[in-house]
C-alpha cells in the first residue's frame, strides 16, 4: 500500500463509522433528506482533515479547521445571510439560532419519527458534524480507535431514548461492522512505518506514554457522563421541574390535569404526549375545555368547591340540556375527539355541548360548571360532541342584562384580596359602564407593554401576598397566574368569573388537529347572563397558541392583535418566554419613538474576518496543488540509489528524500523545486496566523473588547508555540538550502528539540557527549544513530576546519533524526504548546 493510500485509510473507516451510527436515526426522523446532509458534512470533514495531515498541520489546527469547514456547510445549507453565502455574520449566527429554537420546538411539541423540515436537518447535521470531528480525531489523529466506540453509543442511545419502538437490527449490524472495520484499521497512519521497529513511546518519555491512556480514559469519562445527562436525548421530565405547578398530572397509564391552580412556581412540561387527534373543525381554532374552577384561595390559587365533591350530573351518552347562552339557534357542529394518550376524570369538551356519541354509561355532564366528568380516572374511547362554536358580538356582549342572582353565589364570593389590587382593578374599570368593557379592560392590562412576561418560572418572590406580587411586581409566569389573578380582578370588579383549564388548539397534522401535553392552558371565563360563559384568555403568548375571539378583535378583523389565523401555530415555549403580543398596537406604535437612521453600519469586521479565513482556505488549496506538482515531479525524476531508500516507504517521497532527487536534477530546475519545498514548509503557520486573525476580528465583531481578550488568549495559548515553529523552520529551511551555517542550523534544532522533549542539553557537553545523551535518553533506533553520527561530523567539520563546504548528505541525515525522534519520543502537548527552548541559551 503506498504512503498515500495508507494515510486516507484511518480517514474513511472513520467517516464511515459515524454514518454507519447516524442509521439509527431512522427511528426518530422521517424521510432520508437528513442522510444526504450528513454525508456531505463526514466527506467534507474527512478531506480537510486528510489535506491539513498531508501538510503536516498540528492536530489541534486540523480540528479547529473541521469544525470551521462543518460551520461554513450549515451557514450554506440553512441560513440565507452568510457572507458569500458560507461565512456565518452576525445576522446569519442570529438565524441559525433561530432555526436551532425551531428544531428544539418540533422535537418537544412532534412525535417520533419527527418530519425531517429545514430545523431538524440542521440539528442533525450539528450533532453529527461535530461527532465526525470527534470520531475523526480520536481514530487518526490520536491513534485510538477504540475510544470512539463510546462516541459512537451515544449516537445509539438518543435515538433508542426517543423512539417507542426498537431501533431496526440493521442499523445495530451496520455500526458494528463499520466499528469493526475501524478497529482493524488501528490507526494505518502509524503501523506504515512501525511494523519493523519498535512501537512508539517505547522506553520514551513517562510524560509522554500514557496519551494513549488517557484519550480513552477522557472518552469513558464523558460516556458515563453522557449517560447521566438525562435531560439529553431522554424521554422524562425536564430537569428541576416542579410537582404539579403547571396544573397537569400523570395519571396511571396516561397524562390528566389536576385541578387547581397557583400563583406561583415553575412549570412543569414534563414529557410531550399527543392527548387527542381532533377531526371535524377544520380552520376554526377552538380552545378544548376540561373543566371549570370555581373557588379561590387566598395566597394559593383557584381549586374545585369541596374538592369537586359536590359535582352533580346527567348521563353524558344522550341528548344534553342546553348550556348557558346556547338559545338552540346557532348550527350544530360535529366534531370527532379521539384520545390517544388521556386518562383523566374530565372528558374535555368544545364550545356549548349538546350531545355526546360514544361514551360509557358513567360520563356525566353538569351543566353549571360546564364539565363531562366521571368518579374514577380511565381512559375514554373515541367520542363525537354535538356542539354549538356560535360566538357572541361586541354589541350583544354590551347590552345583555347580567343577573348575578341566576348563578350560585360562588362564582361572585372573593376573600381576602389584598387592598392594592382592589385598587388597581378600580383603577382599569374606572369609567366603563358594562361588563363587557371592564373584562375587556381587565383583559387589556396583561400586555407585554405594561410588563408582564411569559415565562414558565414565576419571578422571586418580593411581597408576601402572591397575588399582589404577580399584579402589582413580578409580572412573570405563565398561563395559571394570568389566569388567576385576572379571575380574581372580575370578581373584585363585580363579574362572575372562573378559571378554565383545557387546551390550546394544538397543530395541524395531515386531516386532524393535534393536541398534546404542550398544549395544556387556563384562561378565564366571564358570565353574561343569557350569552352563558364567555372566554377571555390574558396570557401574553406570542406563538401562535392563543385564540382571540371576534368579541375582542376591536379595531377591525382582527381588533389590532395578531390572531392565530396570522401566526403558524406552534406548541409552547417552554424555555423562552414568550414577550407577548400587543392588545393595541396603534396606540404602541404612536408611544414609540421614531427610528433615527442609521449611520453606515456596514460590518467591516466580520468582513475582514471572512477575507483573513478566506485567504487561510485559498492558501491550503494552493499548497495542496502545489505540493501534489512537486511530489509528481520528483516521482519522474532519477530513480535514487538503493542507499538512499528506507524499508516500508512507499512511491511518494519524503522530504529528505526530496533533497536527494532534487541534486540529481539540471541546476534551474533543482533551484525552483527547492525553493518551492521551502515556500510550503511555511503553509500551517501562515494558515494559522490568517484564521487567528479571522477568529479575533470575528470576536471584535460582537464588541472590541471581546476581540481584545480572543487576541490575547490566543497570544497566550498558541504565540510559544509559534515562535518555536517559526525558529523551527527558519533552520530547516537553512538546512535544506544547504546554506553556508546549515550544519549549525541543524545542530541548534536537535539541541532544541531535546529541550522540548525535557532533556536540556548544556554548554558545556562536547558535540559527541552531546549527542550520546540525545541518542541514549530518547531512545534513537539504528536509522536515527546513523544519521546523528552524520550530522555530528557535519558540525565538527563545520566548527573545526576553518571551512564553510556544506555536506550534500546534511539534509538527508538531519532528517532521518527528526524522524526517529518523532517515532520514539514524541513531543508532548505541553512541550508542543509552551516550548522549553525558547527559554535556553541557545536560541
Amino acid at each position: 500500500m503506498s504512503a498515500w493510500a495508507g494515510s486516507v485509510v484511518a480517514p474513511v473507516a472513520a467517516g464511515l463509522a459515524t454514518l454507519c451510527a447516524a442509521t439509527s436515526l431512522t427511528s426518530v426522523v422521517a424521510g432520508w433528506a437528513w442522510f444526504g446532509y450528513l454525508l456531505v458534512a463526514v466527506v467534507l470533514i474527512a478531506a480537510t482533515g486528510l489535506a491539513l495531515r498531508s501538510l503536516r498541520a498540528p492536530t489541534i489546527v486540523v480540528g479547529l479547521s473541521q469544525l470551521l469547514v462543518l460551520l461554513f456547510l450549515i451557514t450554506g445549507s440553512f441560513t440565507s445571510h452568510g457572507i458569500l453565502k458560507i461565512i456565518p455574520g452576525a445576522r446569519a449566527l442570529d438565524e441559525l439560532s433561530q432555526t436551532l429554537a425551531a428544531s428544539a420546538e418540533q422535537i418537544r411539541t412532534g412525535l417520533a419519527p419527527v418530519d425531517g423540515t429545514p430545523p431538524i436537518l440542521c440539528l442533525v447535521t450539528i450533532a453529527i458534524g461535530l461527532v465526525a470531528v470527534l470520531v475523526d480525531t480520536l481514530a487518526v489523529a490520536a491513534a485510538a480507535p477504540a475510544a470512539t466506540g463510546l462516541v459512537l453509543l451515544c449516537v445509539y442511545a438518543v435515538p433508542a431514548a426517543l423512539a417507542d419502538d426498537m431501533l431496526p437490527w440493521w442499523t445495530f449490524v451496520l455500526g458494528a461492522a463499520a466499528f469493526a472495520g475501524l478497529l482493524a484499521v488501528d490507526g494505518n497512519h502509524r503501523h506504515r512505518r512501525w511494523r519493523t521497529r519498535e512501537a512508539p513511546g517505547a522506553g520514551g518519555s513517562a510524560s509522554v506514554l500514557p496519551i494513549p491512556i488517557a484519550v480513552v480514559s477522557t472518552a469513558i469519562v464523558l460516556g458515563l457522563l453522557g449517560g447521566t445527562v438525562t435531560w439529553v436525548g431522554t424521554v422524562g421530565k425536564i430537569p428541576f421541574g416542579g410537582n404539579g405547578a403547571g396544573g397537569r398530572g400523570t395519571s396511571p397509564g396516561g397524562f390528566g390535569v389536576e385541578p387547581f391552580t397557583e400563583l406561583r412556581g415553575l412549570l412543569d412540561q414534563g414529557e410531550n404526549t399527543e392527548l387527542f387527534k381532533v377531526r371535524g373543525l377544520n380552520t376554526d381554532r377552538q380552545l378544548l375545555r376540561a373543566f371549570t374552577l370555581d373557588t379561590y384561595t387566598p395566597n394559593k390559587g383557584w381549586g374545585l368547591r369541596n374538592g369537586g365533591q359536590a359535582q352533580q350530573g346527567v348521563q353524558a351518552n344522550r341528548t344534553l340540556p342546553m348550556a348557558p347562552g346556547d338559545d338552540g339557534s346557532g348550527p350544530t357542529r360535529q366534531i370527532q375527539i379521539e384520545p390517544t394518550g388521556w386518562v383523566d376524570n374530565w372528558l374535555p369538551i368544545y364550545g356549548a355541548p349538546r350531545e355526546q356519541r360514544g361514551v360509557a354509561d358513567n360520563w356525566l355532564y353538569d351543566r353549571v360548571t360546564g364539565a363531562v366528568f366521571t368518579t374514577r380516572k380511565e381512559s375514554a374511547p373515541t367520542y363525537t360532541e354535538a356542539a354549538s362554536l356560535k360566538q357572541p358580538t361586541q354589541d350583544e356582549l354590551r347590552t345583555v342584562d347580567v343577573n348575578p342572582a341566576d348563578l350560585p353565589p360562588y362564582y361572585t364570593q372573593v376573600d381576602r384580596v389584598d387592598p392594592r389590587v382592589r385598587a388597581k382593578t378600580e383603577q382599569l374599570t374606572a369609567g366603563k359602564s358594562t361588563n363587557f368593557d371592564k373584562a375587556t379592560a381587565l383583559w387589556q392590562f396583561f400586555t407585554a407593554q405594561n410588563g408582564f412576561v411569559y415565562d414558565t418560572r414565576t419571578a422571586d418572590a418580593t411581597d408576601a401576598d402572591a397575588l399582589a406580587d404577580f399584579v402589582l411586581v413580578g409580572k412573570r409566569g405563565f398561563c395559571e397566574q394570568f389566569a388567576s389573578a385576572m379571575a380574581v380582578m372580575a370578581r373584585v370588579a363585580g363579574l362572575p368569573s372562573r378559571v378554565a383549564i383545557g387546551f390550546t388548539p394544538g397543530v395541524r397534522k395531515g386531516d386532524y388537529q393535534s393536541i398534546s401535553s404542550q398544549d395544556a392552558h387556563a384562561w378565564v371565563e366571564v358570565y353574561f347572563g343569557d350569552r352563558g360563559w364567555v372566554s377571555f384568555d390574558p396570557t401574553p403568548l406570542a406563538d401562535g397558541r392563543g385564540v382571540v375571539p371576534p368579541y375582542l378583535q376591536q379595531n377591525g378583523p382582527t381588533g389590532g392583535k395578531t390572531t392565530d389565523t396570522q401566526v403558524a401555530p406552534s406548541a409552547p415555549t417552554s424555555s423562552a418566554p414568550a414577550t407577548g403580543t400587543s392588545r393595541d398596537p396603534a396606540k404602541d406604535q404612536a408611544q414609540a419613538p421614531a427610528e433615527a437612521p442609521k449611520p453606515d453600519d456596514t460590518d467591516w469586521e466580520g468582513i475582514l474576518a471572512a477575507v483573513f479565513w478566506a485567504l487561510g482556505v485559498l492558501v491550503i488549496l494552493a499548497a495542496v496543488f502545489f505540493r501534489k506538482r512537486l511530489g509528481t515531479r520528483l516521482r519522474g525524476g532519477p530513480a535514487t540509489s538503493p542507499a538512499d531508500s528506507r524499508p516500508g516507504q512507499g512511491s511518494e517521497p519524503t522530504r529528505d528524500e526530496g533533497a536527494v532527487a532534487l541534486a540529481t536534477r539540471p541546476r534551474t530546475q533543482a533551484v525552483g523545486d527547492e525553493r518551492a519545498r521551502m515556500v510550503l514548509a511555511w503553509v500551517p503557520l501562515v494558515v494559522a496566523g490568517l484564521w487567528t486573525a479571522g477568529i479575533a476580528f470575528l470576536a471584535a465583531w460582537a464588541s472590541w473588547w471581546l476581540g481584545l481578550i480572543v487576541l490575547v488568549l490566543l497570544a497566550v495559548l498558541a504565540g510559544p508555540a509559534a515562535v518555536r515553529d517559526f525558529q523551527r523552520r527558519r533552520r530547516l529551511s537553512v538546512v535544506a538550502s544547504h546554506r553556508p551555517g546549515a550544519a549549525d542550523a541543524a545542530w541548534r534544532e536537535l539541541l532544541a528539540e531535546c529541550a522540548d522533549r525535557g532533556l536540556p542539553i548544556p554548554d558545556s557537553d562536547t558535540v559527541r557527549v552531546a549527542g550520546q545523551k540525545l541518542a541514549q535518553k530518547h531512545h534513537l533506533d539504528e536509522e536515527g544513530r546513523e544519521g546523528l553520527r552524520a550530522v555530528i561530523g557535519a558540525v565538527e567539520r563545520s566548527w573545526y576546519s576553518g571551512r564553510e563546504d556544506t555536506d550534500p548528505e546534511l539534509s538527508r541525515s538531519f532528517g532521518e533524526v527528526r524522524h526517529s525522534l518523532r517515532r520514539n519520543a514524541p513531543t508532548s502537548w505541553r512541550g508542543k504548546l509552551f516550548p522549553k527552548s525558547l527559554f535556553t541559551r541557545r536560541n
